[in-house]
């Protein structure tokens, strides 16, 4: 990215940085974590888990070690986390990865909500067709969408559980055929995807908990996406409130890349959208979206990594 846009402009605008917001916008970065560590806290006191405000706080700055980490970002690293869940909380595998996924799948719900926002505004402000051509109605579309296709599979679970259980006897023939790995009972496999489905489900049943998780989870978007907008104003430059709100949840998509955290495929995603939508040079915005996204991936890493070895201590 450097070598097409210029690496000495884009070091030359980072060193313009105020000093004051870039520590603003690293104080955004670590309450955007906390915030979700108080959306984990939620989901599992909805599955009525007992752990302490601080451990649940420890064990989502760990699993976004375990993110940073692990290639494939969120696939990698969620078994991970849940596995430093156990340990933390003493609770069944099956019940810390229910709530992981659970955390993961409430964080989509603001971030379709917010770039639907912002994917409006811009539709309703913008007098031509735009560069972005049916980008912002494809956003729309799939705030939409997404959420009637969750429901009605939620609805129709039972109906797939006992479709896709009739693979179960197919799959396992398969794992024993792999040598050296452990091969469980199919019924022990069953008996744990229930235990796993039976989680998820009280966690959509506890409304209360899941609004705050809910609520929780947005606030950390906000927090995100006023970091990035904070670091325009430190490189003395100025980008609508709602860019942002928009960019980094379709940014996101670039973690699906086989790199550790998706480091490369969001920042890609994200320079090319912010070019498009504002007026900015594109070495301000390389530099912003570098001081924002890797610098934020290295504190969050090093937090990360530091909660790890306190969970790892105490254990």
């Amino acid at each position: 990215m450097f070598w097409l846009v210029d690496a000495g402009a884009v070091l030359a605008a980072a060193r313009s940085g105020d000093p004051l917001l870039l520590l603003g916008v690293a104080a955004t970065i670590l309450l955007w974590n906390v915030s979700w560590g108080l959306a984990l806290w939620n989901v599992l006191r909805a599955l009525e888990i007992d752990v302490p405000l601080e451990n649940a706080l420890l064990v989502n700055a760990a699993g976004a070690f375990a993110n940073h980490v692990t290639p494939f970002g969120q696939a990698g690293g969620e078994p991970v986390t849940a596995w430093l869940l156990t340990k933390t909380a003493g609770t069944d595998y099956e019940v810390s990865l229910a709530s992981i996924t659970s955390l993961d799948a409430i964080n989509v719900v603001p971030s379709l909500g917010f770039a639907a926002l912002g994917a409006s505004y811009y539709v309703l402000t913008t007098t031509t067709n735009g560069e972005l051509g049916l980008l912002p109605l494809g956003v729309i579309t799939a705030a939409v969408v997404l959420p009637v296709v969750a429901v009605l599979l939620w609805r129709n679970r039972t109906t797939l559980r006992r479709r896709f259980g009739s693979l179960g006897p197919g799959i396992h023939r398969v794992v024993s055929a792999i040598p050296l790995v452990p091969v469980p009972d199919l019924e022990t496999v069953k008996g744990r995807f229930a235990g796993f489905a039976g989680a998820v489900g009280r966690v959509a049943v506890s409304r209360e908990r899941l609004a705050a998780a809910i609520g929780c989870s947005a606030l950390g978007w906000a927090f995100q996406a006023t970091g990035l907008w904070v670091t325009f104003l430190a490189l003395d430059s100025f980008v609508p409130v709602y860019v942002p709100f928009f960019v980094l949840p379709l940014g996101k998509v670039g973690s699906v890349f086989p790199t550790p955290g998706g480091l490369g495929g969001t920042e890609a995603i994200n320079v090319t959208l912010l070019t498009v939508l504002t007026a900015a040079s594109v070495p301000t915005i390389a530099a912003a979206v570098t001081i924002h996204s890797v610098g934020g991936y290295l504190l969050t890493t090093s937090v990360g990594a530091a909660a790890t070895s306190v969970l790892g201590v105490r254990e």
